[in-house]
């Protein structure tokens, strides 16, 4: 389970990292010491990025998020573990007694063992799915929170693309990282729960 809140923690960066193409049809205005015009043949257009790792360590609506995902996770991992030691323990006392039992008892018991195995791992499967369902979905809440706060962020400040920062991006310029902004203004519009 700790492995999927790493799986989910990688797919949130990536999901975040979600290219954020954003056409402006307003004005321009100038531009400030975090922005920039650069050049295109059919004329300028301005870009701006953030850092996904500071989104998902500062937007409180993302750690709540996160916290609560890891609660759930730890609560089917605590459901999981309780199956798994009941099944122990009827494994431990059928090592115990079984050359004491008749061959049917015993048969018996060695059922009631698989069918005990099979309901764990199919509660797992339940359980692992459902959580990729809910995470799926929740995250999906987080980019949108994201994707129109950005939409009315960039409405003054015109930039035709706003990224996030990748682990595979090999330049960047810290004067068009807008990622105090946008923690700012999200934590804004989504405060901390009291």
């Amino acid at each position: 389970m700790k492995n999927f809140i790493t799986g989910l923690t990688l797919a949130t960066a990536i999901g975040v990292a979600v290219l954020f193409y954003l056409h402006f049809s307003g004005s321009k205005s100038a531009a400030a010491s975090t922005e920039s015009t650069v050049s295109a043949a059919n004329g300028g257009f301005k870009v701006a990025y953030f850092e996904s790792d500071s989104i998902q360590n500062n937007f409180e609506y993302f750690k709540e998020i996160r916290a609560s995902l890891q609660v759930k996770d730890q609560a089917n991992a605590k459901q999981l573990n309780e199956l798994k030691n009941v099944f122990t323990n009827k494994y431990q006392e059928l090592q115990r007694v079984g050359q004491n039992l008749s061959q049917a008892e015993l048969a018996s018991k060695q059922q009631e063992l698989v069918q005990m195995e099979r309901t764990y791992q199919g509660k797992e499967q339940m359980m692992a799915q459902e959580m990729q369902d809910e995470s799926f979905k929740k995250l999906q809440d987080v980019k949108k929170k994201i994707e129109d706060y950005l939409k009315e962020y960039n409405k003054d400040k015109g930039y035709a693309y706003i990224f996030s920062s990748t682990p595979d991006m090999y330049l960047k310029d810290s004067a068009f990282n807008i990622t105090d902004d946008l923690v700012k203004g999200l934590n804004k519009l989504y405060p901390k729960k009291p």
